[in-house]
C-alpha cells in the first residue's frame, strides 16, 4: 500500500498547487502525499527507500535497551544461560525430564536461544507503534519501518547467545558443529518471518485496543510451554505431534537441536510445517497492517 508523492513545479503546475505562480514560489518544489490506491500492497519500494531511517531506528532500539545498565549487553547471555539452570535444575535432575539422549543443559539452551529471540521480538513490535506516537503523529514514513526494527534490534542478542552456545556449551560437552549446522540459517529465518508476522498483528491491534500490552506477555508464557522446550516432541504420538507442528516454533526449536546437537529424530515434515505457517503468518499480519496503518495517526 505504497503512498504516491508527485513534485510538482515550475509554472501553471505549481501554481495550482501553491496558490501563486509568481516569483520564487513558483519554482519551489511541492511534494504531495496522496492516498493509498484500492487494494493491499506491501510497498517494497517504499522501505528500500527509507531502509537508512530502518537502521537508526534499530541501532537506538538496541543502544536504549542496555543504556545505564551495569552488564549492558551480557544480559542477552545471562538470560537464557540463567533460565538454562533453572530448567536442567527443575526438568532435568528433579523431573527427570527426557532430553533425546543429549546433556538436558544443551537441550534446554538450543531451545532457549531461538525461543528468547522470538519471545522478546514479539513483546517488542507489539508496542512498538504506541511506544513511537510522538513519530507516528509527526512525520509521515512507511510505518512498517517500525515493528521491522523492532525485530532486527533482537538479532544482535541472538547472535550473542547463539556463540556463547557455539564457543563454550557444544566444546564443553564434546560436541562440534557438523553439516546439519547448515540448517541453522534457514531456521533463524523461519523465527525471524514467525516473530515479525505474529508482531504485525499485535502491534496493529495494540493501537485499537491497549489491552493487547497486558495479554501479551501471558500469552508468550503460556506459549513457551506449548513449545518444546523443557520436554521433546517426541513425548507426543500422532496425530497430536503433527497439530503440535502448528506452533510455528516447535520446528524451529526441534531443528536447531537436530542440526547442532544431534538429535536422532528427523524434524524436517516439522521444519517444513512451521515455515508454511510462518509464511501465513507474515504474509496475513503485513496485509493486517497496512489495512490498519492509515488510522494510526489519529488513534495512537
Amino acid at each position: 500500500m505504497q503512498r504516491e508523492a508527485i513534485v510538482l513545479q515550475n509554472g501553471n503546475t505549481a501554481e495550482g498547487a501553491t496558490g501563486n505562480g509568481k516569483g520564487a514560489a513558483s519554482e519551489a518544489p511541492v511534494t504531495l502525499i496522496l492516498p493509498p490506491k484500492k487494494g493491499v500492497g506491501i510497498g517494497w519500494a517504499e522501505l528500500w527507500e527509507y531502509r537508512e531511517l530502518l537502521y537508526f531506528l534499530t541501532w537506538r532500539d538496541v543502544k536504549v535497551r542496555y543504556k545505564q545498565t551495569v552488564l549492558g549487553a551480557s544480559w542477552a547471555i545471562l538470560q537464557p544461560l540463567a533460565t538454562m539452570v533453572l530448567f536442567t535444575l527443575i526438568f532435568g535432575r528433579l523431573a527427570k525430564m527426557p532430553s533425546d539422549d543429549i546433556p538436558y543443559p544443551l537441550f534446554s539452551f538450543a531451545a532457549l536461544v531461538p525461543w528468547t529471540f522470538f519471545s522478546r521480538a514479539v513483546t517488542l513490535a507489539s508496542d512498538s507503534i504506541v511506544t513511537n506516537s510522538n513519530l507516528v503523529k509527526k512525520v509521515y514514513f512507511p510505518r512498517l519501518v517500525i515493528p521491522i526494527s523492532a525485530v532486527l534490534s533482537g538479532v544482535v542478542d541472538y547472535l550473542l547467545a547463539f556463540v556463547v552456545f557455539l564457543a563454550v556449551l557444544m566444546p564443553y560437552y564434546g560436541l562440534l558443529p557438523v553439516w546439519k549446522a547448515l540448517w541453522v540459517l534457514p531456521l533463524t529465518m523461519i523465527c525471524f518471518a514467525s516473530s515479525l508476522g505474529v508482531g504485525l498483528w499485535f502491534g496493529a491491534m495494540n493501537v485499537q485496543f491497549r489491552d493487547i500490552r497486558y495479554v501479551t506477555p501471558f500469552l508468550m508464557q503460556a506459549w513457551m510451554y506449548l513449545t518444546p522446550i523443557v520436554y521433546p516432541a517426541s513425548l507426543l504420538s500422532e496425530p497430536y505431534r503433527t497439530l503440535y507442528g502448528l506452533n510455528p516454533m516447535t520446528g524451529v526449536v526441534e531443528g536447531m537441536r537436530w542440526a547442532l546437537c544431534g538429535t536422532k529424530t528427523d524434524p524436517t515434515d516439522a521444519i517444513l510445517l512451521s515455515a508454511a505457517v510462518s509464511f501465513v503468518l507474515l504474509l496475513s499480519g503485513l496485509v493486517y497492517f497496512r489495512r490498519l496503518e492509515k488510522s494510526f495517526a489519529d488513534v495512537v
